[in-house]
């Protein structure tokens, strides 16, 4: 249903005994992945409440004039992005959701790890309701499993992002890259990604390729609005080369 312009690719012609066992593999590797996903969620968040002092749970949301990911558009106008999150130290987990008022919906479950020398990984679960939660299929499947990597250095950050899945509800192919680095100045941001897979996919062509897709700058403000009370602004403009388009984005944190 959402990102539906690439759910095409996913029609499967082939009921060979050869195709039937590697789906099963890619069911079996996704069942896999779930209980460690929900195993991690809950044994590591256990654990290191008893030893971390200093974590917390908090709630939050954003709004923006458009909901731009990796430079492609998703829903129609605003979106309220709501979130719940735990912090500590090392480990952080909680939920992030996308809302416009034109139907869209997402709502992704993560977790991640903080290791030396700034380097963090961790995954993210993709689902999109409205489509159903335990379809894990390829053709229809409403899940996306995304293992995620960063190294951040003063300034400078870079992330890597590999999807573990396809997905045809979702609208990953399996497999998809996305890499991004970005720079931050005094007054202003600038960032460059580059990926394959549901970031790049040509519907009309039926294929996809490695390219540059968002290419931006970004700055910040903070909004003082009593002594007790700010809230920061965010501006973006943001250009994807591979399918020629350009947003401006204006959102603000509550």
């Amino acid at each position: 249903m959402w990102r539906k312009s690439k759910n095409d690719a996913y029609v499967c012609h082939d009921n060979t005994i050869g195709n039937n066992n590697a789906k099963a593999m890619k069911r079996e590797t996704r069942l896999l992945v779930t209980i460690i996903f929900c195993f991690l969620l809950t044994s590591f968040d256990a654990a290191f409440s008893q030893v971390d002092s200093d974590s917390k749970i908090g709630t939050g949301a954003d709004f923006y004039s458009n909901f731009i990911w990796r430079g492609s558009k998703y829903g129609t106008g605003p979106a309220i992005q709501p979130s719940v999150k735990y912090s500590g130290k090392i480990f952080t987990a909680g939920v992030w959701g996308s809302i416009d008022f034109n139907g869209y919906q997402e709502a992704d479950l993560y977790f991640s790890f903080s290791l030396p020398a700034g380097v963090s990984l961790g995954m993210t679960d993709y689902y999109y309701p409205g489509l159903k939660y335990f379809d894990y299929s390829d053709t229809t499947g409403s899940h996306v499993y995304e293992i995620n990597g960063s190294f951040s250095n003063g300034n400078f950050l870079l992330s890597g992002n590999y999807s573990l899945n396809q997905a045809g509800g979702a609208g990953s192919l399996g497999g998809d890259l996305y890499f991004q680095a970005g720079y931050t100045f005094k007054y202003f941001n600038l960032f460059l990604g580059a990926g394959d897979g549901w970031h790049t996919y040509d519907p009309d062509k039926g294929e996809d390729k490695f390219a540059v897709c968002n290419l931006g700058i970004g700055t910040s403000k903070t909004i003082k609005v009593t002594d007790t009370f700010s809230f920061p602004v965010i501006g973006q403009v943001i250009f994807n080369p591979d399918k020629e388009q350009m947003f401006i984005v204006v959102g603000f944190t509550f």
